[in-house]
């Protein structure tokens, strides 16, 4: 059972921005995952309501999820599913090219980067010059075969959540497509909020692209504006980041996969 606030955010950002009306995309091959919460609006329009979502939200006054809402249809060992290396993208060519040139704009060299639930590609530009590059992940073999890493830590964030790594000791963490694999996503964002230097930059991209059995359930039952509004409020419970925003970096709207940006700077004070 979703909890009652939530329900009743649902509904203000259904009547305030999802009038239109949606339908999900056709099931998706790619790496066994499927597309899910897709939209039939433009292009224009879904780039304009989806960098809207978090201009002034109206947040809740308290945390506004339940645990249920973060149950998965699959709540075996993570360990167990993560086990098999999937060396592959979990995005198309097209998401996947947008991705690297948002990332060659907003990463600089020199940055100490931690990218969480990493795997064979972080997909950062290949001149990217960081410092200490490090990735956190679930598959051993996937992480040892990422050329873009300095080192790399295997944990389960699902089962324990605390990082392996000092406080404010890197400049950006990135998260790929995976923050809908994160069931408890408030203590997993003030982990970021702690290993992050003040005005340090976290930046989540996600799609509609996903292994189902494995998506925490409130995922499954929303659609591409509410995850930004989701993530959004992930930064927001947090106390420890400023107001997030959203970029839809979608390369061919309606041909290929979209991609959204929701990102927040860690406070300064």
């Amino acid at each position: 059972m979703q909890s009652r606030s939530f329900t009743f955010l649902l509904a203000a950002m259904r009547s305030a921005t999802l009038a239109a009306g949606f339908v999900s995309p056709p099931p998706s091959s790619i790496s066994g995952v499927r597309a899910i919460g897709g939209t039939n609006l433009n292009a224009s329009t879904m780039k304009e309501l989806a960098e809207k979502v978090l201009v002034n939200p109206k947040f809740p006054p308290e945390w506004p999820f339940s645990p249920e809402d973060f149950m998965r249809q699959d709540e075996s060992d993570d360990t167990i599913f993560y086990d098999q290396p999937r060396l592959v993208y979990h995005i198309d060519d097209f998401a996947v090219d947008a991705l690297t040139k948002y990332y060659a704009e907003h990463l600089k060299d020199g940055d100490d980067v931690l990218d969480i639930c990493s795997s064979w590609v972080s997909h950062y530009p290949k001149d990217f010059n960081g410092g200490k590059v490090v990735g956190l992940g679930m598959n051993e073999y996937e992480l040892s075969q990422n050329k873009q890493l300095t080192s790399y830590d295997v944990k389960d964030l699902n089962a324990e959540c605390v990082f392996p790594y000092d406080d404010e000791s890197f400049d950006k963490v990135t998260c790929v497509v995976s923050v809908d694999y994160l069931n408890q996503p408030q203590k997993v964002f003030d982990e970021i909020a702690r290993v992050l230097r003040p005005g340090g930059e976290c930046i989540i991209s996600m799609s509609n692209r996903c292994f189902p059995t494995k998506a925490f359930r409130i995922w499954l039952q929303t659609n591409d504006l509410e995850h930004i509004f989701i993530v959004g409020s992930f930064f927001h419970f947090s106390g420890k980041f400023d107001p997030a925003t959203c970029e839809d970096i979608s390369p061919n709207p309606g041909r290929s996969d979209p991609l959204f940006i929701v990102k927040a700077s860690k406070k300064s004070d």
